[in-house]
């Protein structure tokens, strides 16, 4: 069974979030702050975290720094706050979704279970995708240069893995929103746009030779 936590000080939100979460099969645990995440972490190792990002004491981005120090689980950012800058820092911490309150718990639901399906995608006979000087190993979801690994969370391998088994085929940013969240998402496709400069920044930080390149007008391709 999924295990999934909800952080949010707002009592009515954690409880219906339980409810909904809880009538689709998951196991839920509430918190009503950041600062007893953590150790819990360790010690529960959850499937999902959902995170707010406006709560007293630890807020939702410092929780997600923390978080990402040691574990690449899933985390959604909800907030009462919609403007651009929140949505591009919480996504370069390393969230996987963003929703602004007020949102629809079946619209949560929705993006839970299509993080969940990403994740369990199995891939028989998988001994790797050769790049360049990068090995792709998609049975362990893992990127690697050298030898080494080049840490990406979650949504940032799906764009990487879908670029580089589709190779110097351009893609548009709606296309890559729909190939990466889904069919039913309702983002900003400027999402794609976010994930790929910090793939870039990655990939040059272990000097890499493998590129994202813009295709001006249009959207991206890998050369690899």
């Amino acid at each position: 069974m999924k295990h999934i936590f909800v952080v949010d000080d707002e009592k009515s939100i954690r409880d219906i979030l339980k409810k909904y979460i809880e009538n689709e099969g998951y196991k839920v645990t509430l918190f009503d702050n950041g600062n007893t995440v953590l150790p819990e972490i360790g010690r529960m190792k959850p499937d999902l975290l959902v995170i707010d990002i406006m709560m007293p004491g630890i807020n939702g981005m410092d929780l997600c720094k923390q978080i990402r120090k040691t574990s690449e689980v899933p985390i959604i950012f909800v907030t009462a706050k919609g403007e651009e800058l929140d949505r591009v820092l919480g996504l370069e911490l390393g969230a996987d979704d963003y929703l602004t309150k007020p949102f629809s718990p079946r619209e949560l639901m929705a993006r839970i279970k299509n993080i969940f399906k990403r994740l369990e995608k199995t891939y028989p006979n998988s001994s790797g995708v050769g790049l360049k000087d990068i090995e792709l190993q998609k049975d362990r979801r893992m990127v690697q240069k050298d030898g080494k690994e080049i840490r990406l969370t979650t949504k940032e391998y799906e764009l990487f893995e879908f670029l580089a088994e589709h190779r110097s085929l351009p893609f548009t940013r709606e296309q890559l929103v729909q190939k990466i969240w889904g069919y039913d998402y309702l983002g900003d496709d400027r999402l794609i746009d976010d994930l790929v400069k910090r793939i870039r920044k990655k990939l040059a930080e272990h000097g890499s030779a493998v590129q994202i390149t813009t295709v001006w007008g249009y959207g991206y391709r890998l050369d690899g």
